[in-house]
């Protein structure tokens, strides 16, 4: 069973437990071995691989597929957390590969953890409690969120890159091997090392998905700004914000940086 069936009918191996209370949308797969408990919702054609353990309060978009050995909405790992039934909430179209674990949220956090549509979450990933992330995000082998983290729509964390809690990822970055980011990561830019330091903008990035070269060329000239130019963070933000008015980049990197609570990576970097 590696595909969802055609059928409206739900598909479960006889080896699987899926309690009578779970819903379970048309031609959803369910693999060996796997365990569904109540109050979880499955979108249609979703794919459940084998050994898959998939807890109350957790929803699943449609055409998503979760391969062997994940754990999906276990209980946050938070030395407070006391059983309220939080929740677990995942879009469509979001493929989880093997022996990742997704945490439910807290009651004292927003009580969910989130994800957005068409994500790619490769083996052995942790998205901790309160998590909220975006769409067309990628997480590369090991990449790790503790809780309450933000990611914005198409970052990219490579393998084994870890987050420290309450910081903020931001839409269209991404992040090289074993980074450690303990502060805010805006957004297009690369962040690399341990600690994680800016190495210039996402141009090959940024460029798969469309920018104009005009684009590119202003987050350039905000990323020197940013960076290379000795400027205090709100002096800098003011010189971004005159670069043009009506840019809906330099739009969203102004919104990320007004709202950091944790500060932004600020290391220089020699590249541009």
């Amino acid at each position: 069973m590696n595909h969802p069936p055609t059928d409206t009918h739900p598909a479960i191996h006889p080896s699987a437990i899926v309690d009578a209370r779970a819903e379970l949308g048309d031609g959803v797969a369910v693999g060996a071995f796997s365990i569904i408990e109540k109050d979880v919702v499955i979108g249609a054609h979703a794919w459940i691989g084998p050994h898959v353990v998939i807890r109350s309060h957790t929803e699943i978009g449609a055409h998503s597929r979760i391969f062997q050995f994940c754990s999906i909405g276990e209980a946050p790992q938070h030395q407070d957390y006391a059983g309220e039934p939080t929740k677990l909430q995942i879009g469509a179209r979001n493929t989880i590969r093997e022996y990742c674990t997704l945490n439910r949220g807290t009651a004292d956090g927003l009580g969910v953890t989130r994800l957005g549509d068409d994500n790619f979450i490769m083996a052995y990933a942790h998205i901790a409690h309160d998590c909220t992330l975006g769409n067309h995000i990628f997480f590369a082998n090991g990449a790790s969120l503790a809780g309450h983290v933000e990611v914005g729509d198409y970052a990219i964390l490579g393998g084994f890159s870890l987050v420290h809690q309450f910081c903020n990822i931001g839409a269209h970055c991404i992040t090289g091997i074993g980074s450690a980011c303990l502060q805010d990561v805006p957004p297009y830019i690369i962040a690399a090392g341990h600690l994680a330091t800016p190495f210039g903008i996402n141009i090959k990035g940024l460029r798969r998905r469309n920018f104009s070269d005009h684009s590119i060329a202003l987050l350039k000239k905000a990323y020197r700004l940013l960076y290379r130019s000795n400027l205090d963070l709100q002096t800098a933000l003011t010189a971004i914000q005159r670069l043009d008015d009506a840019s809906s980049e330099l739009a969203v990197l102004g919104d990320f940086l007004r709202r950091s609570q944790r500060g932004i990576i600020r290391a220089k970097s020699l590249s541009c």
